[in-house]
């Protein structure tokens, strides 16, 4: 579905796309990739999602349906609104209420408040991503949260990722996990001075490091959970 989600971005983005520096050589673009060979590839990815999806129980396959629709939204929201990061946000962390409802066929408030700090989550690290192609976006008129918070964006980013790591740490107590995590969290809370460091001059390069190294963040995150498991 991640990977159905880029597609169904590419092909909503395809008029936009040529006149953003960074997305320029992008295979719909180009034309290296057809708009017909798109759908096809889409049509493919989903009908692999939904064969993985018949296997759980009806309550996670109707929630895939909310999945899908969330993604399919997404792309076309930069045109109506300045919170396209928010419809992101929440498509991307719906995995998260589906794996608790096939694995109990229903969702606690612990998977709600899992959910809540990846949107933040995502939100932020999205905005940063934006801030990438600022000048471009304005320029044909594409709206983003990172042209919304204006000159406020590279403190709104950590404020927004703060949020996320205490609603992590809210998620951790009610688990019971212990100081792995705590210790993950802390050192996740490095990641975001660092980012925050990257993203201060808005300059387009590091701000894309700065998006990238998300991935570091995460992945600490993840190696919390691993050991205060095992």
């Amino acid at each position: 579905m991640r990977s159905a989600g880029c597609v169904i971005n590419d092909l909503a983005d395809q008029s936009f796309d040529g006149k953003v520096e960074r997305t320029k050589t992008r295979p719909l673009v180009t034309g290296l990739v057809s708009a017909k060979q798109a759908f096809i590839l889409l049509s493919l990815l989903l009908l692999i999602a939904f064969s993985l999806v018949l296997q759980l129980n009806v309550f996670t396959l109707k929630l895939s349906f909310i999945a899908l629709f969330l993604a399919t939204l997404y792309p076309f929201m930069k045109r109506y609104t300045h919170f396209p990061q928010v419809i992101l946000g929440a498509a991307f962390g719906f995995a998260i209420p589906m794996a608790f409802a096939a694995q109990l066929n229903t969702i606690p408030s612990l998977a709600w408040l899992l959910y809540l700090a990846t949107v933040f989550w995502v939100i932020a690290f999205d905005t940063q991503y934006a801030m990438v192609d600022r000048k471009d976006d304005i320029m044909i008129g594409v709206k983003s949260t990172a042209i919304f918070c204006g000159n406020y964006d590279r403190w709104a980013i950590p404020i927004m990722q703060i949020i996320a790591l205490i609603l992590f740490a809210g998620v951790g107590f009610a688990a019971g996990l212990t100081h792995y995590f705590y210790l993950a969290i802390l050192i996740a809370l490095g990641f975001v001075f660092y980012q925050w460091r990257l993203i201060f001059k808005r300059e387009p390069e590091q701000c894309f490091r700065a998006f990238l190294n998300n991935n570091a963040l995460g992945a600490c995150l993840f190696l919390g959970v691993l050991l205060d498991y095992y």
